[in-house]
């Protein structure tokens, strides 16, 4: 399953400063519903693109709703991702 969403980067308060976007809604009820056992946090293993930038991941839960993926600081330099864009992002579930 692939699904394409557009969402904006935001980040967690603190010194570790984490950079996420935040899964739609209707992508996160498709996840939820294909996705097999899910793994530590409740997370689910996926293939994620940005622009050229492609690597694997887990998005987690962020709420009974909606998932979040995580932005490593290599694929953020790749792609020149700050925080407040708004990004294309496609996700493949592994």
């Amino acid at each position: 399953m692939t699904l394409t969403f557009s969402g904006e980067v935001f980040v967690t308060p603190g010194d570790a400063a984490w950079h996420f976007v935040r899964v739609t809604p209707e992508c996160s009820e498709e996840i939820r519903s294909a996705s097999g056992p899910r793994v530590g946090f409740g997370s689910v293993r996926v293939e994620a693109a940005v622009g050229g930038t492609v690597w694997s991941t887990s998005v987690f839960p962020e709420s009974r709703t909606a998932y979040v993926l995580p932005l490593k600081r290599s694929v953020r330099e790749a792609e020149g991702i700050l925080a407040d864009d708004v990004i294309d992002v496609t996700l493949r579930l592994v």
